[in-house]
């Protein structure tokens, strides 16, 4: 299969996009006051666990297709000097 240029640029963006994303999120999530993600005693809560598998997921995700973004413009970059 062969992706066009603005899909495989979209497809990259939204890797690198997913990746700052969620990173904020682990940072904001492992920072929380509120009591939603830790408990009284410090310990983490099942709010903290499911957002935190959520965050993996979506790193994983995230970099699945931004792999695939890369990939779909460095073959156009090869094509383009081929010719």
């Amino acid at each position: 299969m062969k992706l066009s240029r603005p899909v495989s640029w979209f497809l990259l963006a939204f890797g690198v996009w997913s990746w700052f994303i969620w990173i904020t999120f682990v940072k904001n999530l492992c920072k929380d006051g509120s009591g939603l993600a830790f408990n009284d005693a410090g310990d983490p809560t099942a709010y903290f666990w499911v957002h935190l598998l959520l965050a993996v997921t979506s790193f994983l995700l995230g970099t699945a297709i931004g792999v695939i973004g890369f990939r779909g413009v460095r073959a156009l970059r090869r094509e383009a000097g081929d010719k």
